[in-house]
């Protein structure tokens, strides 16, 4: 899908255009207080090395990092682990709870809460790539598409600056609700860590940067698919949903020595630096330790041995530490390497496949006498030998052995584990394979799951595949194709047949189909028509998923199964209006004579404590060429009243939102239409606003002819609008348009919202076209004329400069490492002098080549003037930067500088 360049270009590492007119003009964007750093600090590190770090953590938005404090604290405070966030973008999509600022001021402000954040865990290196947080999406691949592909080039760059033993990201797959942004920081963060270790990967970083290749040790994501509980035992009981996966607990109930508290209070802390999100008000924990449990990571890769499954040590604090930054009692050298590979992931019973263990023994270290020996399931057998002689110090030796699994096989996932013996240390590793019969079927994906699985294969982890349940989703009362995708993963071509066996409630024309002569790695599509033959059945959050069997059987014998969910949406049909409601806030006689909509059920925040808290009903409509919608809420306490002009991010307050899909067949929302109306304003009036659709902005412009009203009583409100159809991204389709209808309720003053409560209800559904209900339109036809694809999408494109942030050049100079994840500028612009006048600040740079400066004068307070100027020459430059007061002892002015490579760099000098 195309994204309109002029509206939506990347944002490079160093251009902000809005930011640095405003700086131009003497507007420097709100920088708290909390913000300001001593200027001795900025020059802490001097010479050229940059700072070597042991764990980094990948995130898209500030606070995407909050829930692993309480684990990096502990670090930090036991161990001495130096570790550092990269943040894809500064998070100016998001609310703003605390203020008026949007956009790159929105982007400052953000940054100064994280890096607040984060050094309450002992962490003070943030690392911006400045890269669009446009809205809220479901979508790694519209993000993908917004950021652009030089993201992970420069994530990349900043493994190989940094090396990080240890990587930390979030949760790559498409799971229902997952944001798209931390689904792609994610897979950012994933790829890095192989293609920072090979040196075809970005040669450049290494040919004209003088970087090295770089490879981690360990691999994992925040968060766990499991079970447990609470308390010091949160690790050793956690049960893994998928057995053969290595999940690691870092109990939050431990107290700090030097703080006092838990480590969980501690977090809570640090999260409440998130003000402007509306985290100020997060309670506090529980003050008994054993109500307490642990951050949660899944590894999904390791280049070094680590603690075994259910072993003391693999419940022990350090237990992703060991191995990288570690050495557990009996363990071998830091810095020795232990993996294993195998020929296949996918392995058929009775059809062996190799397994190689690597060994390399640290550079200055041997491991002497040393053997493997493998681990299997009880009836595999295992041939070959693990002896690897003696290995010296920088040796790698390697043993293959060969692995037959039985013939009766259980399908699934298992684990081939290994065991490391030496002279010096021992060690574990293992490895996921999944057991498959040579064919197996399964339900189509969705569009972003079948991107996921593709990634998964690009990037060679395909253990992280096969993790998200198949759902397609049905109207009630409605039916839909349902293709079975047949999958030949044997070397023989094979024939057989599908069989579904559906739940009460769900008939299919056929219950069972054949399949012939598919080759091997070949794939077909067999089609089943269903049906929800009982319109009374659950829908949505409130029961919606219904489980149902796929079974696989292949002529001459054998069979798989697998159990795939159908997801029951709410189902509608609007009719036609003799004549156009009038759009007053209030039903006339006979205007809206179709279904009553409940739109009372909770889809996130907290539950409505009675019906007169939050509840809502809805009415639609249509007339001519335009739809009309009523809905009614109760809602006992109004949010806040925001002024008109602030008409935007309507999650902060009491709002309905109207979304719709045209065709009903979009991935994202960047193809449908979706407004929202705040029912009052600080004037009175009601407002509107298109959101995270396919043009966002206020409702007057981007939906011409649109009209709202509203009326207010005690504990209710009614909103009422009319939508033109021609304002929709494309001609609608009259047997199945994409509805939903969403209130976010608000019962504070602080811009923070509490409830959302709608129709078609699941977590994040806002963001998830597919979940949205079905509306027929009987009668309606549209224009002829009017096209059926969308037009492209305008996606915001307001990201801060990290040229443009004080407070990451003043890291920048402190660690030496170039802002916003780019090259280093070579040659690059040095500040020569500062020198302190009345009214403004006296600066002398060096240029070796003809680029841009943006200045800061700084001290305690913060910025006290700010400049940008274009540099056309070689050489010394003087420039003026006015200031807005007399700045204090020990000030710094600091340079951010854009090469016109691309390039970019910092400097400082202190003010005389």
């Amino acid at each position: 899908m195309p994204i309109t360049r002029s509206v939506a270009r990347r944002r490079t590492a160093v251009t902000a255009p809005l930011a640095a007119a405003a700086l131009v003009l003497g507007v420097t964007p709100a920088l708290p207080a909390s913000a300001a750093a001593p200027p001795s600090a900025v020059h802490e590190r001097p010479g050229k090395t940059p700072v070597d770090l042991d764990a980094l953590f990948v995130g898209a938005h500030p606070d995407d990092e909050s829930g692993t404090l309480s684990t990096l604290g502990q670090w930090n405070e036991d161990h001495g682990v130096r570790a550092g966030v990269v943040t894809v973008t500064r998070g100016e999509g998001g609310g703003n709870a605390v203020g008026p600022e949007e956009g790159p001021a929105l982007g400052l402000l953000r940054e100064a809460e994280e890096r607040s954040a984060v050094g309450k865990a002992g962490v003070r290196e943030v690392f911006n790539l400045d890269d669009v947080d446009f809205y809220y999406t479901v979508s790694a691949p519209l993000t993908d598409q917004v950021w652009g592909g030089d993201t992970l080039e420069k994530v990349v760059r900043v493994v190989r600056q940094t090396r990080p033993e240890i990587i930390l990201t979030m949760d790559p797959a498409p799971t229902p609700g997952n944001h798209g942004n931390h689904q792609e920081a994610a897979r950012l963060a994933i790829a890095a860590f192989y293609a920072a270790a090979d040196p075809k990967r970005f040669p450049e970083q290494i040919t004209k940067e003088g970087l090295k290749p770089f490879a981690p040790a360990r691999l994992l994501t925040s968060g766990a698919r499991g079970t447990g509980q609470p308390g010091e035992a949160c690790s050793s009981t956690y049960k893994p949903a998928n057995p053969a996966q290595n999940v690691f607990g870092v109990w939050s109930g431990r107290t700090s020595a030097r703080q006092g508290k838990t480590w969980a209070a501690i977090e809570r802390e640090a999260q409440r630096q998130y003000a402007s999100q509306g985290w100020a008000g997060f309670p506090d924990v529980p003050s008994d330790p054993q109500q307490l449990g642990c951050d949660f990571f899944t590894q999904v890769d390791a280049r070094v041995p680590f603690p075994e499954p259910g072993s003391a040590a693999a419940a022990a604090p350090a237990n992703i530490l060991d191995g990288a930054l570690t050495r557990p009692k009996g363990g071998v050298p830091l810095g020795t390497r232990f993996f294993l590979r195998t020929s296949d992931f996918d392995v058929r019973p009775g059809a062996a496949f190799t397994v190689e263990a690597e060994v390399s023994a640290p550079q200055r270290d041997r491991l002497g006498r040393s053997t493997v020996a493998l681990r299997v399931p009880e009836g595999w057998q295992v041939t070959g030998s693990g002896d690897l002689g003696r290995v010296r110090a920088g040796q790698t030796a390697k043993a293959t052995f060969t692995v037959t699994p039985p013939a009766q096989a259980e399908p699934g996932r298992v684990r081939v584990a290994a065991t490391l013996t030496t002279e010096n240390g021992g060690g574990y590793t293992d490895r996921q394979v999944e057991v498959s019969p040579p064919v197996r079927a399964a339900q189509q994906p969705l569009p972003q799951v079948a991107q996921y699985e593709e990634w998964t294969a690009e990037v060679g982890v395909p253990q992280l595949g096969g993790i998200v349940q198949p759902v397609l989703t049905l109207p009630s009362g409605g039916s839909r194709e349902v293709g079975v995708v047949v999958t030949n993963v044997g070397s023989e071509t094979r024939s057989g047949t599908v069989r579904i066996d559906l739940p009460g409630g769900f008939t299919a024309e056929r219950t069972e189909a054949p399949f012939e002569d598919l080759a091997a790695g070949e794939s077909v599509t067999v089609p089943f028509k269903v049906t929800n033959s009982d319109p009374s059945l659950k829908t949505s959050n409130e029961g919606g998923d219904y489980a149902y069997t796929i079974t696989t059987t292949i002529d001459g014998g054998g069979s798989a199964v697998t159990r795939p969910a159908l997801e029951l949406v709410p189902a509608t049909t609007v009719p036609q209006a003799e004549t156009a409601p009038a759009v007053d806030g209030a039903e006339g006689d006979g205007e809206y004579t179709g279904d009553t909509l409940d739109i009372s059920r909770r889809w996130e925040g907290s539950e409505c404590a009675s019906a007169a808290d939050c509840s809502g009903t809805a009415k639609l409509a249509w007339h001519d060429d335009t739809l009309y919608v009523l809905v009614h809420v109760k809602d006992d306490v109004l949010g806040t009243a925001l002024e008109s002009s602030d008409c935007k991010r309507h999650w902060r307050t009491d709002a309905v939102e109207v979304t719709l899909d045209p065709r009903g067949a979009s991935e994202n929302t960047s193809t449908t239409f979706k407004t929202a109306v705040l029912p009052v304003t600080a004037e009175g009036p009601p407002c509107f606003l298109r959101d995270a659709d396919n043009r966002q902005g206020p409702g007057e412009e981007t939906a011409p002819g649109m009209k709202v009203a509203s009326t207010t009583g005690d504990g209710e409100y009614t909103v009422e609008m009319s939508i033109p159809m021609e304002v929709l991204p494309g001609a609608v389709d009259p047997e199945h348009l994409g509805l939903n209808i969403l209130v976010y309720d608000s019962d504070t003053q602080d811009k923070t919202g509490q409830t959302r409560i709608g129709w078609s209800t699941w977590g994040g559904v806002q963001g998830d076209p597919y979940r949205w209900g079905v509306a027929r339109l009987p009668g309606y036809q549209p224009p002829a004329d009017r096209p059926v694809t969308p037009p492209e999408p305008v996606i915001p494109d307001t990201a801060l400069s990290s040229l443009d942030s004080p407070q990451t050049l003043e890291q920048s100079v402190r660690v030496n490492v170039p802002p916003a994840g780019a090259p280093a500028a070579d040659p690059a612009a040095r500040v020569v002098s500062a020198s302190s006048g009345r009214d403004s600040v006296r600066v002398r740079l060096q240029a070796g080549e003809p680029g841009e400066a943006h200045l800061f004068v700084r001290d305690a307070e913060g910025t006290a003037g700010s400049e940008v100027v274009k540099i056309s020459r070689k050489g010394v430059t003087t420039v003026t930067v006015p200031v807005t007061r007399i700045p204090g002892e020990g000030a710094t002015v600091l340079a951010g500088w854009a090469a016109r490579d691309g390039g970019t760099a910092a400097a400082s000098a202190p003010l005389r």
